[in-house]
């Protein structure tokens, strides 16, 4: 009890409905819970591509811009920004909404905001996107999140029509993800 964010249920749930699978939960009384991930099968003696092949490199890389990742979980962060500079994007991080309007007050310009729905420290952060598109107008925001989009939407974490991806996610999704917020003229 008190350790650890709560995600981790939420997180296999979100892998195996994104792999086409399902999860189930099996506890007694005095043994513990086991968690069971039923995945679908593949016929395809093809391996599955891991990434982005070379070819997909190009429609997805950066074009000059800056992005904010604001993640808590530290191997998250790591991960997001990672794969944002293997695209040749600027990175910025923080991990939490105090330290990226710290960033962004020091006249950080960013094209791009990717943040957690649930950061510590106060600040949520569909209140850092408010605070942060009130400085940078033009700003656009991704949310990441370990619950459903379902979870997050039917609880008001966020509004409908604004764009989440769901952790965890590839580099594959993610990049495609960044590059069309960023090339939506909206």
């Amino acid at each position: 009890m008190g350790q650890g964010s709560g995600l981790g249920l939420s997180m296999i749930y979100g892998f195996a409905k994104q792999s086409g699978g399902h999860a189930r939960n099996y506890s007694e009384v005095g043994t513990g819970t086991t968690v069971k991930i039923y995945l679908p099968r593949t016929l395809s003696d093809e391996p599955a591509a891991p990434g982005l092949a070379s070819h997909d490199i190009t429609e997805v890389a950066s074009r000059g811009e800056t992005v904010m990742v604001v993640e808590d979980d530290e191997e998250v962060r790591i991960v997001a920004t990672s794969f944002l500079k293997d695209l040749g994007y600027r990175v910025l991080e923080a991990p939490a909404a105090a330290e990226a309007l710290a960033q962004i007050n020091q006249k950080a310009e960013i094209d791009l905001l990717v943040a957690d729905v649930i950061l510590p420290g106060g600040m949520v952060g569909r209140e850092l996107a408010e605070r942060t598109c009130e400085l940078l107008p033009a700003l656009k925001v991704l949310f990441i999140s370990g619950y459903t989009q379902d979870a997050i939407m039917h609880h008001g974490r966020l509004e409908e029509g604004v764009h989440l991806l769901a952790k965890p996610f590839g580099q594959a999704n993610f990049a495609r993800k960044i590059r069309e917020i960023l090339d939506n003229e909206s």
